[in-house]
């Protein structure tokens, strides 16, 4: 796609999604649409309105990291929301996306929104974009981890299945992780000892994630316990597709729980020595553990209906773990 678009926009059927025609195109020639995915309005927004939105976005698609970053310093939370936010942003494109060109045309606007944002040109008029590009320049991150989360994201756009543990810890680590290090940066912390733990934690969320999104993802025919477990217990994809709770499916799945507890425990034991900010950051952890107690009382059903709901609870065990830090 060019990269230079005209001020001409026209609204796009379905999520009313944003269109720029390519300055290079001739009249008559079929166009060449540029995505923005989200709906347009006529005025630019508002630095505290782009966070507001943020913060809507995240209590609305990521309850569990909303309540993790209401936790941290109040100086740092607008900035960690917009991370969050793109995070949301740029996980469900491959939800809402009938087309894999649209998904990338999707990751286009971010990659250029992005460039924006370091060059020091102005955003797009994405509450994100502009929140996101206010704490790209107030805290100076680190555009690497950017990269590696679009570049996971849309490879995963085709992903139906992992064929080892290894491919689903790289996609973890590109996506969970990612937005571990740059919550990191946000509260001035830049040390490998935290980024070690931050990969624990990374890992173990990406790994919890898929375990209780069993539902969902067998709904849309998508397996992604990865195949060398499932292999080495005797499981087969149709078992999960079908929901049948054999043996060997249950014992695939206490597997892959007990590497994100083995991960966990790492986590905890590396951050005994790291900074209180840390600790903060990683709070996730908490996340993760409450839900591996779940799945263990449910016999590691992965569709196990109490799965699917709330914890009322997270909030005040989340509360507890950020005093004691």
């Amino acid at each position: 796609c060019c990269k230079k678009y005209v001020a001409r926009h026209k609204v796009m059927s379905g999520g009313r999604v944003l269109g720029r025609k390519c300055r290079s195109l001739k009249p008559g020639s079929s166009s060449c649409v540029y995505v923005c995915p989200v709906e347009w309005t006529a005025r630019r927004h508002s630095s505290a309105s782009a966070v507001e939105y943020c913060m809507n976005q995240v209590r609305k698609y990521d309850h569990d990291h909303y309540l993790c970053t209401l936790l941290l310093r109040g100086w740092s939370r607008s900035a960690v929301f917009a991370l969050r936010a793109f995070n949301v942003e740029v996980a469900q494109v491959k939800d809402i996306v009938s087309e894999s060109k649209i998904g990338e045309m999707r990751f286009q606007f971010w990659r250029d929104a992005l460039d924006a944002a370091y060059s020091g040109r102005t955003p797009p008029d994405h509450p994100v974009a502009v929140a996101l590009t206010a704490a790209v320049r107030k805290y100076s991150l680190s555009k690497h981890w950017f990269t590696r989360m679009i570049e996971a994201r849309e490879a995963d756009l085709a992903t139906r299945f992992y064929q080892s543990t290894r491919d689903m810890e790289a996609y973890a680590e590109s996506t969970f992780t990612a937005v571990l290090c740059l919550t990191l940066e946000v509260l001035g912390v830049k040390d490998l000892a935290s980024d070690h733990a931050a990969s624990h934690v990374g890992k173990a969320e990406g790994i919890v994630t898929i375990l209780r999104a069993s539902g969902y993802l067998r709904s849309t025919r998508c397996v992604l316990l990865p195949m060398d477990i499932l292999t080495r217990h005797g499981a087969s994809q149709e078992d999960f597709l079908r929901a049948t709770t054999t043996q060997a499916l249950q014992d695939a799945v206490y597997d892959f729980a007990s590497l994100a507890h083995t991960h966990l425990l790492t986590a905890d034991a590396l951050m005994k020595k790291l900074p209180r900010e840390t600790r903060k950051a990683l709070l996730p952890l908490v996340v993760c553990k409450d839900f591996l107690k779940q799945l263990q009382r449910q016999d590691f059903n992965p569709f196990a209906p109490s799965l699917a709901k709330r914890n009322s609870l997270l909030p005040f065990i989340l509360l507890w773990h950020s005093i004691r830090q």
